[in-house]
């Protein structure tokens, strides 16, 4: 007999080219040999990067790390406009690019900083009246989008070669990329469309300590760990079921606490009594009173694992469950006679 193993956390993948969200969940599945499992923020195939994979009781906490904000390094190419809004897709226009300085392009993106509006592209996977807007698209299908409100907290210019700029974005969620570099385009005169995208980091995880693409595809873990300085959108790997040996156990040392999804939280710690009231859905008692006295926090029994997200109430001295975590405890597994 032995004690089972951890079954729940975060894998930090650097996601490779050519593959989409759910082929990195479905490798990683069958890899960690498990069923509960999902990712926090759809990764466009043609980009590469971070995308956190949540297993087990982790899955709770999937909308508290999507609203979390993320860092890109994306190659825009000016001069083009495609269908598609990235240079995989079907040329629309095509203009002479002249005088692209930083001061110039600096200027055209202080427009696009802050809250702003964005229209979804049609190659996307927004749902209009119960289908994907990308299936719509293949089939020739436009339909009239409602713009959304988003947040980009900042656009910072790193180089400019011809026509071509690397600009690192933070930005809030359901923020697309894509139609930032096409409306920076836009208000330049000559349109543009993404060349290359690399997600940096997804809220407290990032790309440089991420497993990589090989590492998940082939279960080798030679290969280098994802930079955030690395060229652009560069994978060599290739994507796709790997031959390998099903062993995952390369991957759950890589695997992450559930807690570290909400890095940066407020952390309150019950008794047992408390930890036990929360547990069964109930108010508790926090005591000494947190520090804050309104808000969600992360919430841990005395002896460490979280136990959920909760919301404080009374000025900080109770605190009522939102999200209930059943903490991995190592059970004794039984072998059949």
């Amino acid at each position: 007999m032995s004690p089972e193993p951890t079954r729940s956390g975060v894998l930090v993948v650097d996601k490779g080219r050519g593959a989409t969200s759910f082929d990195v969940v479905a490798i990683a599945r069958r890899r960690l040999g498990v069923r509960r499992i999902g990712h926090a923020g759809t990764l466009d195939p043609d980009a590469t990067g971070v995308l956190p994979i949540l297993v087990g009781e982790a899955t709770k906490l999937t909308p508290y790390l999507v609203d979390q904000d993320k860092e890109y390094l994306a190659t825009v190419r000016f001069g083009v406009t495609t269908d598609t809004h990235d240079v995989s897709g079907r040329i629309l226009s095509e203009a002479p690019v002249d005088d692209l300085t930083t001061a110039r392009l600096e200027e055209a993106c202080r427009a696009f900083v802050g809250r702003i509006t964005q229209v979804p592209p049609m190659y996307s996977a927004v749902h209009h009246q119960g289908r994907r807007l990308y299936e719509l698209a293949r089939a020739g299908i436009e339909v009239e989008r409602t713009p959304r409100e988003v947040v980009v907290r900042s656009i910072v210019i790193e180089k400019i070669d011809g026509p071509r700029a690397a600009i690192r974005v933070v930005c809030g969620k359901g923020t697309y990329l894509r139609v930032l570099a096409a409306d920076l385009g836009a208000a330049l005169g000559c349109g543009g469309a993404v060349e290359s995208l690399v997600r940096c980091r997804v809220g407290p995880f990032d790309l440089r300590d991420a497993v990589s693409w090989r590492e998940l595809t082939e279960g080798r873990s030679d290969a280098p760990v994802g930079r955030s300085d690395a060229p652009v959108g560069r994978s060599d790997a290739p994507v796709g079921r790997s031959d390998a040996p099903v062993d995952g156990g390369e991957l759950w040392s890589r695997m992450r606490p559930v807690e570290t999804a909400l890095a940066g939280w407020t952390v309150v710690r019950l008794d047992g009594t408390g930890a036990t009231t929360f547990a069964h859905g109930q108010a508790a008692d926090v005591i000494p009173a947190a520090a804050a006295t309104e808000g969600f926090v992360r919430v841990h029994d005395v002896a460490g694992p979280m136990i959920g997200v909760g919301e404080l109430m009374a000025g900080g001295s109770k605190v009522k469950p939102v999200r209930i975590l059943h903490a991995d405890r190592p059970r004794t597994r039984s072998l059949p006679a």
